[in-house]
C-alpha cells in the first residue's frame, strides 16, 4: 500500500510540473538591432567600441501563450534601449541603462502590463529602468525558410521601424567575419542579418537615431 501512495505522490509531483511548464510556454519571433554591427571582425569591432552600440531596440511577436495568467497570442511588445556603453562589451559596465517599452494596442489592460512583465523579464537589466511606456499599433513579420532567418520587419507606431534582409556575399568586408555579439536577449534560435533601417523617433531617450545599412541585426525566435 506504501508503495502505491508514493507512486501515486510521484506521479502528482510530475503532473503538477507538466502542467506548470504547459501553462508557462510561451514562444514567437524575435526581432534585433544595435547601433553597432554584431556580424563583424574584430577589426571592425575595436573601431566601433566605446564610440557607438549603446542603443538597441528588442522586439518580440508572440505566436502561442501566455505570461502572468494572461494569454498573448498574436500580440507584440518592443524594447528600446539606451545604455551607457557598447552594448556586449565585457570590459566596459553598459548599467544603468534606459528604457521605453512599446506595448500592442490591441492588448487590454491586463494583457499589456502581461507584455511589460515579460519584456522586463526577457531584457533582464536592460528593460527594468523603464523611463515610459508607449501604446502603439505594432506590426513585425519574420520570414521563416526553415532554419533560416534573414528578412523581417517591425513597426512601432512613427516610434520605431526595423527592416532587415538575409547576409550575403558583399557582406564580408574584411573576411574575419564572426558572430561578434550574441543575442541581448535568450533566443531559441537567431542568425544575424543586415539592418536596412533601423530608427527610433519616440520621447524618453533623450536621443533619436535613424541609421541604414549595417550589419547590426539578429532575427530569430524565442521559447520559454
Amino acid at each position: 500500500m506504501r508503495r502505491y501512495l508514493i507512486l501515486a505522490a510521484v506521479a502528482a509531483i510530475v503532473l503538477g510540473a507538466s502542467s506548470t511548464s504547459f501553462a508557462q510556454q510561451i514562444s514567437g519571433d524575435y526581432v534585433e538591432t544595435r547601433s553597432a554591427d554584431v556580424y563583424t571582425g574584430p577589426c571592425f569591432a575595436n573601431s566601433e567600441v566605446n564610440l557607438v552600440g549603446n542603443e538597441a531596440i528588442m522586439a518580440w511577436r508572440i505566436s502561442q501563450g501566455q505570461w502572468e495568467g494572461a494569454r498573448l497570442e498574436g500580440l507584440s511588445v518592443v524594447g528600446v534601449v539606451r545604455a551607457n556603453g557598447t552594448l556586449g562589451d565585457p570590459y566596459e559596465n553598459v548599467l544603468p541603462a534606459k528604457a521605453v517599452i512599446i506595448v500592442d494596442e490591441k492588448a487590454t489592460p491586463a494583457q499589456r502590463q502581461a507584455l511589460i512583465s515579460f519584456a522586463q523579464c526577457m531584457g533582464g537589466d536592460l528593460l527594468s529602468n523603464a523611463v515610459r511606456v508607449e501604446v502603439a499599433p505594432i506590426d513585425i513579420q519574420v520570414e521563416h525558410v526553415g532554419m533560416h532567418f534573414g528578412k523581417a520587419s517591425v513597426q512601432a507606431g512613427s516610434l520605431a521601424g526595423i527592416q532587415t534582409r538575409a547576409l550575403g556575399a558583399k557582406d564580408h568586408l574584411c573576411g574575419n567575419e564572426e558572430t561578434f555579439y550574441p543575442p541581448l536577449t535568450e533566443t531559441s534560435h537567431s542568425m544575424p542579418a543586415v539592418a536596412l533601417v533601423d530608427q527610433y523617433n519616440g520621447p524618453g531617450l533623450g536621443v533619436s537615431w535613424t541609421l541604414r545599412d549595417k550589419r547590426s541585426a539578429f532575427v530569430g525566435s524565442f521559447s520559454r
